[in-house]
């Protein structure tokens, strides 16, 4: 992976949204054609023998690499949303967050025990949504979950991945 190519077209926005978060703006990932294309290059080598089913996308910039992936593998898309934007009956899914409690959701019938799913979310901090995102897929008994992103913040989040169950394997592009 040219490492390099996606470096140099993330954005940092420092002191946001509060003072001392360095904040990775991965849009402008996404608007330059090279860095895209060296995304889905990478993603699609780590997951192109794992048998993925469905990838489900967090809301919502895990939507972007979701939808390219699946048409690469020849999966599936699931929308992980927040409540009430999905049209038909939902599984959901309620975690803590540091300021209150969050809940996300999928339909009813987007997963099935046959499926083997990937996870994918722009970036790993606390790993708050993820965690509580595999906690709501494991509710359809899957054959295999997996977990990727784009960015992890382990030097300012070393020990997000400890909330992980162990059978669930995570990938992240860029680690800072």
């Amino acid at each position: 992976m040219n490492k390099q190519v996606l470096l140099d077209n993330l954005r940092c926005i420092p002191d946001w949204p509060i003072k001392g978060v360095n904040f990775r703006d991965v849009t402008t990932l996404f608007k330059n054609p090279d860095a895209l294309k060296e995304i889905l290059e990478e993603m699609y080598e780590l997951y192109k023998d794992k048998g993925i089913t469905k990838i489900v996308g967090i809301e919502s910039r895990g939507f972007v690499m979701s939808s390219a992936l699946a048409v690469r593998l020849g999966a599936g898309v699931v929308l992980c949303r927040k409540p009430g934007k999905l049209p038909c009956e939902t599984v959901q899914e309620s975690y803590a967050k540091e300021y209150g409690i969050d809940t996300i959701e999928i339909h009813k019938d987007a997963i099935t025990a046959d499926d083997v799913i990937l996870l994918h979310d722009d970036l790993l901090a606390t790993g708050g949504t993820m965690k509580a995102a595999c906690d709501l897929v494991r509710k359809f008994g899957p054959k295999k979950v997996y977990a990727n992103f784009i960015i992890e913040l382990n030097s300012e989040f070393p020990h997000s991945r400890e909330a992980f169950d162990k059978d669930v394997e995570i990938t992240s592009l860029l680690e800072f």
